[in-house]
């Protein structure tokens, strides 16, 4: 080939080029995205919790962050996510209290949904073989909701911890009424469940490298991602149950790979969008 045929198939392939970049957008355009909510449990249940999880959003993927309002921290939680603008807020509707060296209770008069100690049981089993009171939940799960209403302006949506709000038909019906009347959504239409293929035995760095092979992998779609962000420390290291004491290094991992660079370049390359549920849903 002498240099005439040279310039001129490489300035064929050069006009080609912008046709064919043309062509790749348009292609992207019309696929469907991937959208990602990142959510970060737990807010208000420990110190290191209420760290983690304002850490996860501000320096991290976290995108919506679930609130416990009867737990110790509530109070610190709440000054942490007024600081924290941008933050989308779920109210994580509590009737549990999983912890065995360290526990909350409800912020009404409920007997009902209480152990002999006074606070709330222990598991989800515990809880459905209890006699409670469709009633005392009513008026807890509403106190909850307004308490945190009234002090957290940015409350976009419920949630459900550990499963218990949920539990039952009668429950789920009650959630759903509370959710249309104070017009706090608690389901996002078509959204899939994100696994992270990662149990609390793995290290921190397996937990990462998991992710992003998740990520890697993800396909277009609505999905949710919830974790429960938290730090090693002194803390976090008294807190666990029977099968899971390792909550301080388990959680911490979890914390790592929600503000892991890598993590967040496998997120930028894949075009990957970080929203919120409040994002979501239509218009209210």
């Amino acid at each position: 080939m002498d240099r005439r045929q040279f310039c001129m198939r490489t300035a064929g392939v050069l006009a080609a080029m912008p046709l064919a970049n043309a062509g790749l957008a348009q292609a992207r355009q019309g696929a469907e995205p991937i959208k990602l909510i990142v959510r970060a449990d737990d807010i208000g249940s420990a110190h290191a919790a209420n760290v983690a999880c304002i850490r996860s959003f501000r320096d991290g993927i976290a995108r919506s962050v679930e609130v416990m309002v009867p737990c110790p921290w509530f109070n610190e939680a709440v000054a942490m996510l007024r600081e924290t603008p941008g933050n989308d807020v779920g109210v994580h509707l509590t009737l549990t209290s999983e912890w065995a060296n360290y526990k909350w209770g409800p912020i009404t008069q409920a007997p009902s949904l209480v152990d002999s100690s006074g606070y709330f049981f222990a598991t989800n089993r515990d809880f459905l073989a209890a006699k409670w009171n469709i009633h005392e939940v009513e008026k807890e799960l509403r106190a909850q909701i307004e308490l945190a209403g009234k002090q957290i302006p940015q409350v976009t949506h419920l949630s459900s911890h550990m499963g218990t709000p949920t539990s039952t038909p009668e429950l789920q019906a009650l959630v759903r009424k509370l959710a249309a009347e104070y017009k706090l959504p608690i389901e996002t239409p078509g959204a899939q469940w994100f696994r992270w293929p990662a149990d609390n035995s793995t290290t921190a760095e397996q937990r990462e490298a998991a992710l992003v092979k998740a990520l890697q992998e993800l396909k277009p779609g609505i999905w949710i991602l919830v974790e429960h962000p938290g730090l090693d420390t002194d803390e976090m290291r008294a807190i666990g149950h029977e099968g899971y004491w390792n909550v301080a290094a388990h959680r911490d991992g979890v914390t790592r790979s929600f503000t892991s660079e890598r993590v967040k370049e496998v997120i930028k390359a894949r075009n990957i969008q970080l929203v919120s549920y409040g994002d979501t849903w239509p218009a209210r």
